[in-house]
Formats: C-alpha cells, structure tokens, sequence
C-alpha cells in the first residue's frame, strides 16, 4: 500500500519518528529538545475544555525573506534550495520588561522574533536586538524575570533587585553593557539591528551539521535615542515604535534587513576556546566572517492587531527539515517554554489561528482542546500506529543526524567557566569617549536608591571588565577609589 499523507507536527514540519523520544543513548534519559514529544504531551494536558508574561508590547508586520546567496551546501531547507527564492514571513517586534501600556522608549531589550512560512512548516528564530543574553540557564530565567517585573509586595519596578540579581550573577556583564549603552534605546523598530542571539544549527542533505548564528544588519542604518529625548517620548508619544512602523509601511517605505550568518563546523565547536554555546558570548567575527545570504523586508501591516500582532506565537520548537537546534541551555529550555506559555495564553489550539497557521498541509493525530477549528479530524483515527493507508505516517528520512553526547547526567555548575569579563571589557574598550560617558551615566543613573552591599558587588564586576570602566562608574556614583 502506497502512502498518501506525511505526519507532520502541528506547525506543519514533517516527523521523522512517531515511536521514539530522543534520548541520550539507548538507554539514558530523554532530551528536553525533543520538542515533537513535548508538543504531544503538552497538547495531550490541554485537550479539555491570559497579557504575556514577557514581550508584552508588542509591533508586527508581514514581509517576505528572499535567498541572494546559496547556501544548499550547508542545508536542505526548501526555502533555501535557490537564489531568488521568497518565503512570506512575519515579524514581531516588543520590548521585553514592561506590560502592554508601557512606553515603547524605555531601556530594554527589543524581541525580534521571526517566521517563516515555508512549504514545510513553519520556521521561527526567536531572537532581540542583542547577540547576547544576561545569563547562561533556563532554571534562573524565572528569577531575572522577577527582578525586572514588580515587587510583590508594592507593585513598584525596583533598582535594587535588578542590581543585586546582576551583581550576583556575573556573566550578565556582558549584555548589561549593551543595555546600557546608546544601544539600549533603539530609535524605534526600523534602525535596529537583529540577531537570532542562539547557536542554532543548518544541516545539509547528506546529513552534515553545522553550528550557526543569525544576524539581521538594517539597511535604514542605526538610529539610538537619547535618555532625555526617550524619556520625553514616554510622556508624549508611548506607542512611537508601533507608530513609525506602522506608518513607514502605509506609506511604502518598506524596512530592510540585511540576513547574515556565521558558520561553525562541529569538529570546531568541540575545539573551541569558548563553550559556542554559551548565549552570554558572542562568536568573533574574525574567525567565523559574517556571510550574507538573504535579504528581509516588511511590505505589509496587519489588518487587525489582535488577531495578527496580539495572538502571534513565536518559539524554537517551529522547526522544519533542514534546520535544527544546539546543545545552547537557554534555547533548550526556551524550546519547552514558548510553546508552553502559547498553549496556556492563547489556546492549546493556537498553531490553528491564522496568523501562527502554517501555509503548508497539517496532518496530525491532536484532537480537540479549545479553539480546535473546522473539522477537528472528522473521522479519522486520533491514533498511530494505525491500519488506515491514507492516515499520515513518519517519513525517516526527515530525521536529523544523531548527536554525539559526553558526560554523565548531572547539575553541572555552568558557572565552571569565570570568563564573565572579556567580551564586555572589550566591549567597553570598542566604544567613542561619548559612548563611554554615556554609559556611565546611564548606569550610575540607574543605581540611584541600590543598597551600598550592591553596588560594591556590582562595582568589582566593571572593575575586572576594565580598570577604566570600573573607575569611571565609581566616580559617577560619587565614591572615592580608596572605597571600592
């Protein structure tokens, strides 16, 4: 009997293997980037019959990503296969730490989440306007999330949790200087830059693996906006973002972003000085050049924006043939998350929304839940194996090359490497005397009220990025040197 239909996930991506989790080894535990199991199960709690957490705020448009480069060597991936060739997407863009009414000029990370609606399924790189992150594990993303939020008890944002959060967490260096720098207060969403922050992973038709990050470099050149004239903003024009966007695109003044990538090989990873994984560090662009292979523009606004902005849903776990993940512990964990937070947000359902729906056919045995559209499967079985010939069925050739593995199943202290000072001390040392002074400002400003404890914490972090750094920050709080 000949098969009619692929079993595909309910993003549309193809399955490889509907009998078997992954798992470290033959007999070793299952892999939390499993994200075809973790669909199953997670829908399967939900099947009976909530402003997000994070990225609350929000601006989308529809656009398309077109490839300028071949990159078929490097990946199978259908939407890469020619030069030329357009895939539609959707961008979302938000700030990360306040709620729905925040301003959209106050000093914080900008998401930038991407998909791809490819004839396999949807493909989404969740990233922000950062290559980096503040730490390093999922099991503390609950923890600086709280500090960036609100005190239980008065509901008032508060310096010092953010402060002694980061001071006790060192490897946040790196992306608290970007934060507060010029670049912590883009000029909107257009004069931004884009980075998929996490290694993810390419994988070629013969079955080769490459580490991978992603870079979006605008083509309306970067714009920053300066404290004073943010903080007018906030007062005058809260929604400036969603403004300009919106506008620029009503009037045909399409945004660009140039699509970039750096290459790693495997037998390079396992080589290199730095743990590539780690999202707190970014990979030298001396020894991995950037490579440009694609160009992206957004060319239409959302008719509605609730159903096409609000009820968006982006996460790791929209993969398609082609493309993969990588041992990153902050992607890992994101992978669960997002679709996890989607499902109890939006809906168990929320893939079938037009806006998250895949352009591509979806055959899955998921049943029932809210929001489940049409049909619901009719009369088709809700189980496999089954005996029915135009059920869908796993196709093996869609599976990724295994991954080799090390080590015995433990809490390993991610804390074994101390380089938390390098990438930011040369950060630092790459900025103008005016982005320096800046900096200092903004974070002596940002101190203001934080415990003495804290800020000698936080100080001995600057000092080891750079003596410089460290001096100048004491300074701006008004300490003598003989003090810190």
């Amino acid at each position: 009997m000949s098969q009619s239909k692929t079993l595909t996930t309910a993003s549309g991506a193809p399955v490889a293997d509907n009998q078997n989790s992954r798992s470290a080894g033959p007999r070793g535990p299952l892999l939390l980037d499993d994200f075809h199991l973790i669909e199953k199960l997670a829908h399967f709690n939900r099947e009976n019959i909530p402003e997000r957490r994070v990225h609350a705020k929000g601006s989308g448009a529809y656009g398309t990503f077109t490839v300028t480069r071949d990159i078929t060597e490097y990946t199978s991936a259908k939407l890469f296969e020619a030069v030329g060739k357009q895939t539609p997407t959707f961008l979302r863009f938000s700030t990360v730490g306040g709620e729905r009414g925040s301003a959209d000029t106050e000093r914080d990370p900008r998401g930038f989440a991407l998909k791809f609606y490819t004839e396999e399924g949807n493909w989404d790189i969740v990233g922000n306007n950062t290559p980096v992150f503040f730490i390093r594990d999922p099991l503390k993303f609950p923890d600086f999330i709280h500090t960036q939020k609100r005190l239980p008890q008065s509901n008032l944002k508060s310096a010092q949790m953010m402060w002694d959060f980061w001071s006790h967490s060192p490897e946040a260096l790196h992306q608290v200087t970007i934060l507060f720098s010029d670049r912590g207060i883009p000029d909107g969403y257009r004069h931004m830059h884009g980075f998929g922050s996490h290694t993810y992973s390419l994988i070629s038709a013969n079955g080769e693996r490459h580490w991978v990050k992603w870079h979006y470099k605008t083509q309306q050149g970067i714009k920053n906006l300066a404290p004073a004239e943010a903080a007018r903003l906030a007062g005058t024009d809260p929604d400036y973002a969603q403004r300009d966007l919106f506008e620029a695109i009503e009037r045909g003044d399409f945004p660009k972003w140039r699509v970039c990538i750096q290459i790693m090989t495997e037998a390079q990873a396992a080589a290199h000085y730095e743990n590539p994984f780690d999202v707190t560090k970014t990979w030298s662009q001396k020894e991995f050049p950037l490579i440009e292979i694609g160009e992206l523009e957004l060319n239409r606004n959302p008719l509605n924006y609730f159903a096409e902005v609000e009820q968006a849903a982006f996460g790791p776990s929209n993969m398609v043939p082609g493309v993969g993940l990588s041992p990153d512990r902050m992607l890992q964990g994101r992978v669960f998350a997002y679709a996890d937070a989607h499902r109890y947000r939006i809906g168990t359902n929320h893939q079938q929304l037009p806006v998250n729906a895949p352009r591509s056919p979806v055959n899955s045995y998921q049943r029932d839940g809210s929001m489940a559209f049409g049909a619901n499967g009719g009369a088709a079985p809700n189980y496999e194996p089954n005996s029915y010939v135009e059920s869908p069925k796993q196709v093996p050739r869609y599976a990724e090359p295994a991954l080799a593995l090390s080590g015995a199943a433990d809490r390993y202290d991610h804390r074994e490497d101390t380089d938390y000072y390098s990438h930011a001390g040369a950060l630092f040392r790459l900025m103008s005397a005016e982005q320096k002074s800046l900096l200092v400002n903004n974070i002596a400003g940002a101190m203001a009220g934080v415990s003495g404890e804290v800020i000698d914490r936080q100080l001995q972090h600057f000092f080891r990025a750079d003596q410089a750094y460290g001096e100048a920050i004491a300074r701006a709080l008004g300490l003598q040197l003989n003090e810190v």
